[in-house]
């Protein structure tokens, strides 16, 4: 998903991962500024309001705040927080208004699971203009498929067993349906580069994007743009053989 039958500009921005924010906040900044620029249209004069998605295993209020602190030093924002446990659905009635939504990090599988009930509440606010930031966990689930984790196909390691998100068998699942490309993320960090050329030779999937840390893909109405100090990694199936290229910061 490029653009919007509603003619509003729509513009997604996937980041791998990292922490704590480096270089400036450079993968947050255009994102924040569209936020803005929203939140000016619609007459808010004290930041935009940014929805802050965190799905954690009991530290939500502690990175909640970490991440608002971090975000405060960039912009001035009034943060409306949606943070909610492992298992536990979010409430897509906090998705009102805001003038930005931030999916943060942590469990890919129970992001997906925890936002699934709101996913259908995003895709028409993002339509509607709204831009979206996946960091790590956020971007994965950002597919149309989401790759959810796993470090084996049948017998055969193909990344780090640290990088498996809990899940032994690599896995994908319904995901948010904001573009059509998987999304792998960490991907020099962590070694998932790997995985998702594995799953494209598989079959699991046909190819997708894996984003390195402090990179950024924005995915808008125009050319396809990386911003950051990493590689976003394209991966292919081309006629039997997977085909990998690069794009970074240009």
């Amino acid at each position: 998903m490029v653009g919007s039958p509603s003619g509003h500009r729509v513009s997604i921005h996937l980041t791998g991962g990292g922490w704590p924010i480096l270089d400036d906040g450079a993968v947050y900044r255009e994102f924040l500024s569209e936020a803005a620029e929203r939140a000016l249209q619609a007459g808010r004069l004290d930041g935009p309001r940014v929805a802050l998605i965190l799905v954690r295993d009991g530290d939500g209020a502690e990175k909640y705040a970490e991440l608002t602190a971090s975000l405060a030093l960039l912009t001035e924002l009034q943060p409306v927080p949606i943070v909610v446990a492992e298992g536990v659905a979010i409430d897509s009635a906090l998705l009102a208004e805001v003038d930005g939504i931030l999916v943060w990090g942590g469990l890919t599988p129970a992001y997906r699971d925890s936002i699934s009930g709101s996913f259908g509440e995003i895709r028409r606010q993002v339509a509607a203009g709204v831009p979206y930031l996946g960091f790590s966990a956020g971007a994965a689930i950002a597919a149309d498929r989401a790759l959810l984790g796993g470090w084996k196909i049948g017998d055969v390691p193909v990344c780090p067993e640290d990088a498996s998100e809990e899940l032994e068998e690599v896995s994908l699942g319904e995901g948010l349906g904001l573009i059509d490309l998987v999304v792998d993320v960490h991907a020099a960090q962590w070694g998932t580069l790997a995985r998702l050329i594995a799953a494209t030779e598989a079959g699991l999937t046909d190819g997708g994007i894996a984003i390195d840390e402090h990179t950024a893909l924005i995915v808008g109405d125009g050319p396809l743009r990386v911003v950051g100090r990493g590689s976003v990694w394209t991966v292919t199936d081309d006629d039997g053989s997977v085909r990998v290229a690069t794009m970074g910061e240009s």
